[in-house]
């Protein structure tokens, strides 16, 4: 396991005043972000590659991470790397209780703090990750520093470009910034053979619901945020999940509200829901603590019948505000918060929890299916 006598000291500064002291991993640079957390017990590599941690500080909340290492990346095919969602990290550091310094699995690519030391990724070990993630939960829209021993606040990496021009001392919030651009690819890509054609937006999309596309017999077109939604031809359309507030995503709420007119079936994923949610005239509010980890319950309306999701959001859909053409398909379990919504009449749905979950629950994965046999 890590050995921490050997390593430089390091700080977590939280919003709230509250410092912790801990020692460096990774990278050796100072970094700010949202502060969000993950009860996974697995699937870390997944949660730092996934675009939707962009500009956050993830949190693990298991007592150890990094003991089977990092899965290899297949760059010829990416829809092989398994333990993937992305070519890179996307979190803006890390905070873990401990890490393991080998691998031995016979799957492993590379330790965990060299994969973080290659991508310029710090992070911070040997604090009580579960005090922290209650610190997460009872507080209202919490921001953190980890800041190395002698590392000054404006030597930031400068790594996403949203992070570019800040205050020094500022704490950095991604939801101030359009970080598509960021997260979405730069061109049109074909993926799979299927008979039915996928017109997925990337949002930030992550790799295993194009895996799941795929195997089950779709094509899929990858398209950018800023796409002229008119040239595409295609069965149906997802519009992919990703970080930051929905409202803050340039013209692509109008450009779905023009898909809305049409017939062909629609699916959003996270903060593809938000956004098709505001595009049907729905209203979206910034949550107080946001939802987060892998054991969200949520119910199915209006059978009741309880699912667990993989969550990590901080904006909900007011329920008040759903229009009347379209029902309330899913909502959480603790807080009845809106979880889904399903138009009455046309082949429209969407859902905040993640159905394509890698790691976490896969209870909900039989939504890619209905949305597919829409098609």
């Amino acid at each position: 396991m890590i050995n921490n006598l050997k390593r430089k000291k390091a700080v977590l500064e939280l919003s709230n005043g509250m410092k912790f002291e801990g020692k460096l991993i990774g990278y050796d640079a100072a970094v700010s972000g949202e502060m969000v957390f993950n009860t996974g017990m697995l699937g870390y590599s997944e949660s730092m590659s996934d675009p939707s941690y962009i500009g956050q500080i993830l949190v693990f909340s298991f007592c150890l991470i990094g003991n089977y290492g990092v899965p290899k990346l297949n760059t010829e095919n990416f829809l092989l790397s398994y333990g993937h969602e992305s070519f890179s990290i996307k979190t803006q550091g890390i905070v873990a209780s401990e890490i393991f310094d080998e691998c031995y699995h016979y799957g492993s690519g590379i330790p965990i703090e060299q994969w973080m030391i290659e991508q310029k990724v710090p992070g911070i070990v040997g604090i009580d990750t579960r005090y922290l993630v209650q610190t997460i939960r009872n507080t209202k829209n919490l921001f953190g520093w980890i800041v190395p021993e002698g590392c000054k606040k404006e030597n930031t990496i400068k790594k996403f470009p949203f992070v570019e021009n800040f205050k020094k001392d500022e704490y950095i919030d991604p939801s101030k910034f359009n970080l598509m651009p960021t997260v979405s690819c730069y061109e049109r890509k074909i993926l799979g053979t299927g008979k039915k054609k996928v017109a997925v937006v990337d949002c930030g999309v992550k790799w295993n619901i194009l895996r799941m596309l795929a195997d089950k017999g779709c094509q899929i077109e990858l398209i950018p945020w800023n796409t002229d939604f008119s040239t595409i031809e295609a069965d149906g359309w997802l519009i992919s999940n990703g970080p930051g507030d929905p409202r803050n995503t340039g013209d692509l709420v109008e450009k779905v509200k023009v898909l809305l007119q049409g017939n062909k079936p629609i699916l959003g994923i996270c903060l593809g829901h938000q956004i098709i949610s505001l595009a049907s005239g729905a209203k979206i509010k910034k949550m107080p603590y946001g939802h987060r980890s892998h054991n969200q319950p949520v119910f199915i309306i209006p059978e009741q019948k309880a699912f667990m999701t993989s969550q990590n959001h901080s904006y909900t859909v007011d329920v008040s505000t759903i229009p009347p053409n379209w029902n309330l398909w899913f909502e959480n379990a603790n807080d009845k918060g809106v979880e889904g919504i399903k138009n009455k009449t046309k082949p429209f749905m969407s859902v905040q929890f993640h159905p394509e979950a890698s790691s976490g629950p896969n209870d909900t994965g039989w939504i890619l299916t209905e949305f597919i046999k829409s098609l």
